[in-house]
Formats: structure tokens, sequence, C-alpha cells
């Protein structure tokens, strides 16, 4: 578990929100509890991390409903289902929503720590990626108009002669703006500053 992840877990059921929240703090997790989809709606931050275990039938917003506000949102908390048997159905559309796993009551402790701890990975990873391409982003930005025009011709292969002729400056000056690109964007490589674009959504690599 990475530092600050918290488990949240969104049940109507009382007991089962304290049962849960004993066996996950019995492994040294944070826990989050609400009795409510409302509840969890008014109080998460999307900066933070961890994952969220939900009930799918609920009085006031179902779980399903939950996934439908968080996708609205841009909220991509990964969601372990908690369903009961009868309910078996509505969890497999919760998968196909988006749901990581879904456990059906009365699941077993450790299957349900084991899914947890893929959870909290998959966040931490998802928001390990999503920093670099903010931060390659960010380096991009920096950039010139002319720089930007550098990079496009690079990335699209063109031959220092050829991005000349295309933007009708010298080849020694597309030199000096190609050698600014890559020290603005920390790339060593054409091979690595034409990946930082891809991580970064700037530049999509030929299939």
């Amino acid at each position: 578990m990475t530092a600050g992840q918290v488990i949240f877990v969104v049940d109507d059921d009382p007991t089962l929100r304290e049962s849960l929240c004993w066996l996950l703090q019995s492994m040294n997790l944070r826990v989050q509890t609400f009795g409510s989809a409302s509840e969890f709606l008014s109080a998460y931050e999307p900066a933070q991390a961890g994952c969220l275990l939900l009930d799918v039938r609920m009085p006031d917003i179902s779980g399903l409903q939950l996934q439908e506000i968080m996708a609205a949102r841009g909220l991509r908390l990964p969601v372990i289902i908690i369903t009961g048997h009868g309910d078996v159905t509505m969890a497999v559309r919760a998968m196909k929503a988006g749901a990581h796993d879904f456990l059906e009551k009365p699941f077993n402790d450790q299957a349900l720590l084991e899914r947890v701890q893929q959870c909290l990975a998959i966040d931490a990873s998802r928001r390990r990626e999503e920093a670099e391409r903010e931060r390659i982003a960010a380096r991009a930005g920096m950039l010139t108009l002319r720089e930007t025009e550098v990079l496009d011709g690079v990335l699209g292969g063109r031959s220092n002669k050829q991005i000349a002729a295309d933007l009708g400056i010298s080849i020694k000056t597309v030199e000096v703006h190609r050698a600014r690109v890559m020290e603005k964007m920390h790339a060593a490589t054409v091979g690595q500053l034409a990946a930082q674009c891809v991580v970064a959504g700037l530049y999509k690599a030929n299939p």
C-alpha cells in the first residue's frame, strides 16, 4: 500500500461497514466508511488515492448509479462491488461499467484483502502515469512556437534539412531549436523524446 491511500467503504449496512473496517484496519490499511453514496460523494476529493468497496444495492443512489456519477465527474477510483446472492446480474453490469471485481456475500476475508491490494496497486500505477503525463506536458508547454514546430518535424521523421525547408529557416537554426527541445524535454535521444510525447498524448506512434 502506498502512503496516503485509503479504502473507502460505501454500504448502508452498519454491521458490514464495521466488519469491513475492522478487517482492513487489522492489516494496517486506512479506511473511511460511508452509509450512502451521497455521503461518499460529498466527502471524496479526487486527489485522494485508494479504492472503493461499494454495495450494489443502496436506498438513495445504487452502486451502479454511483459508478455512473463518478464516471461523469472523471473520478477513476478502482471499484470492488459487494453484492448479495441475488444481485450477481447487477454486479456483472457493474463490472461492464468499469468495476475491477465483485465479491458475493458472505465473502472470504483473504479474497477481499487480495482484491483490495490489487486495486490499490492499480490506482498507484495510474496516478504515477498521470503525474508523468503532466510533467511531460508541462515541459512541452515551455517550448516556443518555433521549437514546437521543430518538435513536430522531428516526431514526423523529418531530417534537419527537411525541417529547415518546411519552416523557411536555416539548418543551423533548426539544430539550435532541436537542441533546446531536447534539453527542455529532458530527452537524451529522439527515441526518448518520441516516447515521452506518446505518453503525454502529444504524439501518436505509428501502429
